[in-house]
């Protein structure tokens, strides 16, 4: 640990500046013009140099990998499908939830997909949000409300509700793997474009 501290000052701008500064020192001794105190003047234009150097920069932020973000989503993914699976749904909302979730597998699916996913940081707080948060609580609130409409007839049940907001979490995913897809299509016509122009 002080090994690293201090090879880590050895680097650091103080250190290269107060040794600049100590060279030029160096210098003005071997010119005759500090006399016998040349150490004090070496020193003393050393730690000046140190003092007016600029501050270090801060570390860049450790953030997570892209690839072990989606590997998070994925097994909350199979958390939530495990959810669904015992929720008891109408049929249309049954067949929407079953086309979302397939579409979800798809875009979590390791491979292409994935790989591309990963250099879209959005996408994948999109999906991440769907996973986590949206399709679950969408499905709750279904759950919880369609006891209360009973009690109040005349209002709009809550599966039209459900099956508006699964529609929209569909087309909105969709529009991400089409998305996805222009992206690994333009990555081949230039990688095309690149082959054609070595031969």
């Amino acid at each position: 640990m002080a090994t690293n501290r201090f090879l880590g000052y050895l680097e650091s701008r103080k250190n290269l500046t107060g040794s600049a500064c100590g060279v030029v020192g160096l210098a003005l001794t071997f010119a005759g013009v500090a006399g016998p105190y040349w150490p004090v003047v070496v020193a003393g234009l050393y730690g000046a140099g140190a003092l007016i150097a600029p501050p270090e920069r801060p570390p860049l932020p450790d953030f997570p990998d892209p690839s072990a973000q989606l590997d998070e989503v994925r097994d909350d993914f199979v958390k939530l499908r495990a959810y669904l699976a015992d929720v008891e749904l109408p049929p249309a909302a049954t067949g929407r939830l079953t086309e979302l979730t397939e579409l979800l597998a798809a875009l979590l699916d390791p491979g292409w997909v994935a790989e591309v996913l990963a250099q879209d940081p959005e996408g994948v707080h999109a999906l991440s949000r769907a996973v986590r948060q949206d399709i679950p609580e969408a499905v709750d609130t279904f759950v919880r409300t369609r006891w209360w409409t009973r009690l109040t007839p005349g209002t709009e049940p809550p599966e039209r509700h459900l099956e508006r907001q699964l529609h929209l979490f569909q087309a909105e995913f969709g529009r991400l793997a089409t998305a996805l897809r222009d992206i690994e299509a333009r990555r081949q016509e230039s990688l095309t474009r690149y082959l054609e122009g070595r031969s």
